[in-house]
């Protein structure tokens, strides 16, 4: 079992920036791809970001492509999404999630961080 946990989440106005963190432990070795993933009030939860483990290979957004950036710190076993010029309808609940060798989706979340940006 994997246990991850998001941080950095905040209050930020428009064109401001926020770094936000996923530790990860437990079945570290069965990393595969890690996603970040947001939900807003109302609406269905929706990809934001993804980095294959090993390679470091990123996907992201259309919505999001040029503004913010994923990486991962494999010693640290931490995810990290920077978002720069941040817009008020990024606001949302930030979720990050692995999917594992050999599983077809996302097995395991976080608890989801807060991240609010002001016009």
């Amino acid at each position: 079992q994997v246990q991850l946990v998001e941080s950095g989440g905040g209050l930020v106005q428009a064109g401001g920036s926020l770094r936000l963190s996923c530790a990860a432990s437990g079945r570290t070795f069965s990393y595969y791809l890690m996603g970040w993933f947001r939900q807003a009030p109302g609406k269905e939860r929706e990809f934001v970001a993804s980095i294959y483990w090993n390679s470091g290979i990123t996907t992201y957004a259309n919505s999001v492509k040029g503004r913010f950036t994923m990486s991962r710190d494999n010693v640290k076993n931490t995810a990290y999404l920077q978002m720069n010029s941040l817009k008020p309808e990024d606001t949302a609940v930030y979720y990050c999630a692995v999917r594992a060798l050999g599983a077809s989706d996302f097995g395991s979340w976080g608890q989801g961080t807060q991240v609010t940006v002001s016009s």
